[in-house]
């Protein structure tokens, strides 16, 4: 999560049965993606289109991403990298990260930010 980014729930919830955790958003769960970058381009991996799903279920967190291309060097960092920022989130207790090959990305998946911080436009 962005340094910048002002935090809009509790750390823990009080209730009468004591403290709970705070549901997990999935807002919360981008905002953590988006703070990984692959090391060869400028723009981060949200952004870039390389997560196809986001499951959130309770505390445990499931993210299935792709690469840009199978051979790609980051292959063991990025999957990696994404659990761990996923792991900062207020309330994420496990995170489950699956790289899949299907469908594979192209450049079709980039957000409008991503084509223009690239001038792939």
């Amino acid at each position: 999560m962005a340094d910048d980014m002002a935090r809009t729930e509790p750390v823990t919830t009080w209730t009468p049965e004591g403290e709970t955790a705070p549901l997990v958003s999935e807002e919360n769960v981008i905002a953590a993606i988006a703070t990984v970058y692959d090391p060869e381009i400028p723009v981060n991996i949200f952004e870039l289109g390389l997560i196809y799903a986001i499951e959130i279920e309770g505390g445990a967190v499931k993210v299935e991403m792709t690469l840009t291309a199978p051979a790609c060097p980051s292959a063991q960092e990025l999957p990696e990298a994404v659990r761990l920022a996923v792991g900062t989130v207020p309330g994420v207790s496990e995170v489950e990260v699956e790289t899949v090959w299907d469908p594979p990305w192209d450049p079709s998946r980039m957000s409008d930010e991503a084509r223009l911080a690239l001038n792939m436009f």
